[in-house]
């Protein structure tokens, strides 16, 4: 069992930079590939940024080159840097865990997944 717990949401104005962490329980992070999605409302969760085990990081095209996914094995953490916001990138952010990760860009593969934080970007 892995719980993952996303802090580092909040308001901020377009232009503007956030970073969100993931913080995982369990002895067993390094083994897990980790994503980022977020949904908004009245839209699905759509997938943000992934790393794999051996820290490989896949972007959606709409934050490539303004978000950066990190992870810590360490600290048993992910981190998504998020610079030069968007009002349309408000929505609530989704840490997931998947086994092995082999397809990190498909949220039905995850099997853990936090609560969610809230972005919100004003113009």
């Amino acid at each position: 069992q892995v719980q993952l717990v996303e802090s580092g949401g909040g308001s901020v104005q377009a232009g503007g930079s956030l970073r969100l962490s993931c913080a995982a329980s369990g002895s067993t992070f390094s083994t897990y590939g980790m994503g980022w999605f977020r949904q908004a409302p009245g839209k699905e969760r759509e997938f943000v940024a992934a790393i794999g085990r051996s820290g490989s990081t896949y972007y959606a095209d709409f934050v490539k080159g303004r978000f950066t996914i990190s992870r810590d094995n360490a600290k048993n953490t992910v981190y998504l840097q998020m610079n030069s916001l968007k009002p349309e990138d408000t929505a609530v952010y989704y840490c997931g865990a998947q086994r092995g990760g082999s397809y990190l860009y498909s949220r039905s593969w995850y099997d853990y997944w936090g609560q969610g934080t809230q972005v919100t970007v004003s113009s």
